[in-house]
């Protein structure tokens, strides 16, 4: 029913446009999470524009949008509330240099490790937070300053205004590709709520104040420069700059699947911390990659670096020019665009495939969704790898087997499937060292030696033959197996044969 815009190269006048309609979408969201983590309006504004800009010029993903994210608020606030805004700015100058580390160390190869139902749980369940955010839209606070919902006519023209830029998003682009439909949407429901006089809420109604400003200016944080600070910020900065890097990475990930191309991880992860560092000593939140205004970005058609540096660039001049103009969006039209990226992230094919893909997979995607919504990405996406590397380890143990062979008065013993951890108890309980004869041998020509666990069960089983007056020989030893067993070398039992040979020990 909803398409993603599927152009695949960079257009100048498609990234300009793009560039346009994501500031203007940037605006709220900075403003939103500025409030989520306790700070100042501008400060969220600050970090939209200098992680956007950075990231945008030397990231590793074109197209790919960043700025401040709620899933970096909401683990700022409790840093805020306790020491201040100013331990914040020093938690994102070490958050960012945790990350440029990241990158110069080539953790970012690490984003392969996430298998596919992660991938499938994290865009549903941010879809599900996007959509859960947008509501609180339709609520208002009443005169005793409890919130509650919308009601009678400010409800209705809420929902229709809403409607009406969902419905231009969905049906321009079968009319025309020229110009992006989300910006149309935008302009086209501001002008009318402008001409007719329509009493909704505006983006300066929800920041609460005038978005005018000038340039973020250099600002060293003021925190005493002592172990104690530091022992503070830790914490913090360890969690947002794995926080960061995972988001930024999975969108990253997203991106190249949509436009059909590939993005550099380790360099994304050098220009998220680069972004963040700067950042830090501007008076910004910090942040890192945007799933719902790089989706913004894609479907509009912003393809090339120049697209984020339009978004940015445009979100300063904004800030300094044109507040006024912002102020007046309605949230309305806002939030009509953030439902339709809701409806464009989520992946509605995880209801056809959920009843046809492996139990363990289709539990995966349930949980990372859930765990999304009511917690973090970070967790989320460390407990759907940690049940998926569970799930293939029980799998894989399963698998280990042993059929026998007689040759003459030598018994083999052929092992198939890798010799691990999580196998160890049942390749004991295939051996009969009682009934076997005099000489056997253990053949991995099927098999390999992969870890200590390994390692100890073939000691262990030496030690049993040795002890019944029998003689175990290792046969078949790949070269990196052997590596493995010789560079255990003394942890090994003198008695161990490798193709009938004493295994090279070395000296102590």
């Amino acid at each position: 029913m909803f398409e993603i815009y599927t152009q695949k190269k960079a257009n100048l006048k498609d990234d300009i446009l793009s560039g346009l309609t994501v500031a203007l979408a940037l605006v709220p969201e900075a403003v939103a999470f500025s409030f989520v983590a306790g700070v100042d309006p501008m400060v969220g504004l600050y970090a939209a524009f200098m992680v956007g800009l950075i990231t945008a010029v030397i990231g590793g993903r074109p197209g790919m949008i960043s700025g401040a994210t709620g899933a970096l608020a909401v683990v700022m606030v409790a840093l805020v509330k306790d020491h201040g805004v100013e331990y914040l700015f020093a938690t994102v100058v070490l958050m960012g240099i945790f990350q440029v580390l990241a990158g110069v160390l080539k953790l970012g190869k690490f984003i392969r490790l996430i298998p596919h139902p992660v991938m499938l749980g994290f865009v549903n369940g941010l879809a599900i937070v996007i959509f859960l955010a947008q509501l609180g839209q339709f609520k208002t606070i009443n005169a005793q300053g409890v919130s509650e919902w919308l009601t009678g006519s400010e409800l209705w023209t809420m929902g229709g205004l809403v409607l009406l830029t969902m419905a231009i998003i969905h049906f321009l682009p079968k009319l025309t590709r020229q110009i992006p439909s989300s910006l149309v949407a935008i302009v086209t429901v501001t002008l009318l709520v402008t001409t007719l006089g329509l009493n909704t809420r505006s983006v300066f109604d929800f920041a609460g104040k005038s978005l005018a400003g000038g340039l973020p200016e250099f600002h060293i944080p003021l925190v005493p420069f002592n172990l104690e600070t530091f022992k503070i910020i830790l914490p913090y900065s360890l969690i947002l700059a794995a926080i960061g890097l995972i988001e930024s990475l999975m969108t990253l990930t997203l991106v190249d699947e949509i436009t059909e191309s590939r993005g550099k991880s380790n360099q994304e992860c050098i220009a998220q911390g680069t972004a963040n560092i700067v950042t830090g000593f501007f008076g910004g939140m910090g942040g890192c990659a945007m799933i719902g205004q790089s989706m913004i970005n894609v479907n509009s058609g912003g393809r090339g670096r120049l697209s984020g540096i339009v978004a940015a660039l445009a979100l300063l001049s904004f800030i300094i020019f044109a507040s006024g103009l912002i102020e007046m969006i309605p949230l309305a039209a806002l939030v009509g665009v953030m439902f339709m990226v809701v409806i464009g992230t989520f992946e509605w094919s995880s209801f056809r495939i959920i009843r046809k893909i492996p139990k363990a997979d289709a539990f995966v995607l349930i949980l990372v969704s859930v765990v999304t919504v009511f917690t973090d990405l970070a967790i989320a996406v460390a407990a759907g790898v940690i049940v998926s590397a569970l799930s293939f380890v029980w799998k894989t143990a399963k698998k280990v087997q042993l059929r026998t062979e007689m040759r003459g008065k030598v018994k083999h013993y052929i092992l198939e499937g890798p010799l691990f951890f999580g196998a160890i108890q049942d390749f004991n309980a295939l051996f009969d060292v009682k009934e076997d004869p005099a000489e056997v041998v253990l053949d991995f020509r099927n098999s390999q030696l992969t870890d200590h666990s390994a390692l100890e069960a073939v000691n262990s089983l030496v030690e049993k033959y040795q002890k019944a007056g029998k003689k175990l020989t290792l046969h078949n030893l790949s070269d990196d197996c052997l590596s493995i067993v010789n560079k255990a070398g003394n942890l090994m039992d003198s008695s161990l044969l490798v193709e009938g040979k004493k295994l090279k020990r070395s000296v102590a």
